[in-house]
């Protein structure tokens, strides 16, 4: 792992000396509390807790989080840099491992300077600080296949835009897998099991299970098997692509 870490390190530091990475908290945390206050109706519901604050997360990570992972890979290969990171003494596994977890880390910064409002709600009232932990917990364990998908997508172009925009679409296919808009599209012709494994997929079920404080292992399998697998097509994409 000593080479993963060191390629995270790489990324990581990356992020900062760009105004990408400012960019996007700014805007994260501008977002997530303008729909908390005014969309989420903090103060009018008059109880002690972040359901408004949470509610939102999948929303914007569906198109924040693909900003962010489309140019993981779409950009090394755009600039030919892919060529030279492929040349030092790692594995494509680690360097896939590396930029993912310096990507999901940066994540966690931006979901952690969110504190304010766990200070302001316990301010207001006596929450389950409980509930609102597994919360954070599920918003980052969202942010993480999220991410994974996009780097995945983004390893199969040179062009950030298309990188994003298929980001986007398969995140909120996944986002709304166990609705009715998704379902009735096999209902129709597929047998049951596959109806229930597509009803499985959904990211707003597990999130929403973990979020009022259910920490459920098939939630934590559900995610650590997406972001796995997803790891895995991305290493495989980036193996064939090679030659382009």
């Amino acid at each position: 792992m000593n080479s993963a870490i060191a390629v995270m390190r790489r990324e990581l530091k990356s992020y900062f000396l760009t105004p990408v990475a400012y960019v996007f908290i700014v805007i994260f945390l501008i977002l997530s509390n303008t729909f908390t206050f005014y969309l989420g109706s903090f103060y009018e519901r008059g109880q002690a807790d972040l359901m408004p604050f949470f509610n939102f997360h999948p929303w914007l990570y569906l198109f924040l989080v693909p900003a962010l992972s489309m140019r993981l890979w779409a950009e090394e290969r755009k600039s030919g840099s892919i060529e030279l990171l492929m040349t030092l003494p790692i594995g494509l596994w680690q360097a896939v491992v590396g930029k993912y977890l310096a990507a999901w880390i940066f994540t966690a910064v931006a979901l952690a300077l969110t504190f304010p409002m766990w200070i302001t709600v316990n301010y207001l009232g006596d929450p389950d600080n409980g509930v609102i932990f597994a919360a954070y917990l599920g918003s980052l364990l969202m942010a993480g296949g999220f991410l994974a998908v996009g780097s995945c997508i983004s390893a199969a172009t040179k062009n950030q835009v298309i990188a994003f925009i298929l980001s986007v679409v398969a995140c909120f296919v996944l986002l709304l897998a166990g609705f009715s808009m998704v379902l009735d599209l096999f209902s129709g012709w597929a047998p049951q099991t596959l109806v229930d494994t597509v009803a499985s997929l959904s990211f707003l079920t597990h999130f929403e299970s973990i979020s009022k404080g259910v920490i459920d292992m098939r939630d934590l399998v559900y995610f650590t098997l997406l972001i796995g697998v997803m790891l895995y097509a991305n290493a495989i994409v980036l193996e064939l692509k090679k030659a382009d």
